[in-house]
């Protein structure tokens, strides 16, 4: 028998359940006008711009809304494209992927999973061996060096 009642969880343990509606809000109130255009309406930052492009530290990237892991540092690598890339999710259930034929062109688009906040594209020319370029726009992510705490769950 199935419990209706019991929260959707990803494989690492996380809960994907969308944020309640007043914690939304209020989250998507302090955002900036340049997060709120790249998270809610699908936007791209200006390549080689993006604070997060020269990060390097340990540590973990989270949603800039909804604070869920997306990113390890240790998947980031340099593509030489103007916005930070990733090999891999932090999980792969924390990533939603969806097709996008604006600009003229077929790419992937990828959203948070728990607050579908826009994060970028992914490509297939990645580093091997995954062979993925998850291109994400810095103002999508929080970086949480590793220790650090970072739960959004005060609210």
């Amino acid at each position: 028998m199935s419990d209706h009642t019991s929260k959707p969880y990803s494989a690492s343990g996380y809960d994907l359940s969308p944020l309640p509606t007043v914690i939304y809000e209020r989250r998507v109130r302090d955002l900036t006008p340049e997060e709120r255009r790249v998270l809610l309406a699908s936007g791209t930052e200006t390549p080689f711009c993006g604070g997060l492009l020269d990060e390097h530290g340990t540590g973990t990237f989270v949603c800039r809304l909804c604070a869920l892991p997306l990113f390890r540092s240790d998947d980031k690598f340099d593509s030489r494209t103007g916005w930070p890339s990733f090999t891999q999710p932090f999980d792969p259930d924390h990533v939603v992927r969806s097709e996008d034929t604006s600009h003229g062109m077929r790419r992937i688009e990828i959203r948070c999973a728990r607050c579908q906040s826009h994060l970028g594209h992914v490509f297939p020319d990645g580093p091997p061996p995954v062979g993925e370029r998850h291109c994400v726009n810095s103002v999508s992510l929080r970086f949480l060096p590793e220790g650090a705490g970072g739960d959004r769950d005060d609210d």
